[in-house]
């Protein structure tokens, strides 16, 4: 069976996550980390290697939209990164609205143990699960007949 991988896409990071293979849950693989904001071949080739490792065949990349609905800034560098996505692995790539789930990472982790440091090597990988978890839900919930597109 396929499985999805969310993606949270970032100025130097992009956090990975999985679903499991019954799209019922998201786990966090990885943070692909690159020195400057525009140098995308390293991060895309290792996006790939996960994609076939995982035998991926949707990605649900993080939107990040400001609260008021509009688009900024860092919503079309996503947009942007969609696109490289889409040419580079030919999969469908689908834009989910992020609001406020790098806040809610930073919740969850603010109640752990961890030090500010590793806090910081791990909130896009959470935020990858959120925003992967978020349409795993929608998906369960369309399959199951409560919610009609």
């Amino acid at each position: 069976m396929n499985r999805k991988m969310g993606l949270d896409y970032g100025s130097v990071t992009v956090g990975v996550a999985i679903s499991d293979a019954l799209l019922i849950t998201a786990q966090g693989i990885e943070v692909i980390r690159r020195k400057q904001e525009n140098k995308l071949r390293q991060t895309l080739a290792r996006i790939e290697e996960l994609i076939a490792e995982y035998n991926v065949d949707t990605i649900i990349l993080g939107y990040p939209k400001h609260l008021n609905n509009t688009v900024g800034e860092r919503a079309v560098k996503s947009e942007e990164f969609a696109d490289k996505l889409r040419q580079r692995t030919g999969l469908e790539v689908i834009l989910w609205d992020e609001r406020l789930t790098t806040v809610a990472a930073h919740q969850v982790l603010s109640q752990s143990n961890l030090d500010y440091k590793e806090k910081a090597m791990v909130v896009d990988k959470l935020a990858a699960v959120l925003i992967l978890q978020g349409y795993l839900d929608k998906l369960s919930f369309i399959k199951n007949g409560e919610i009609k597109e």
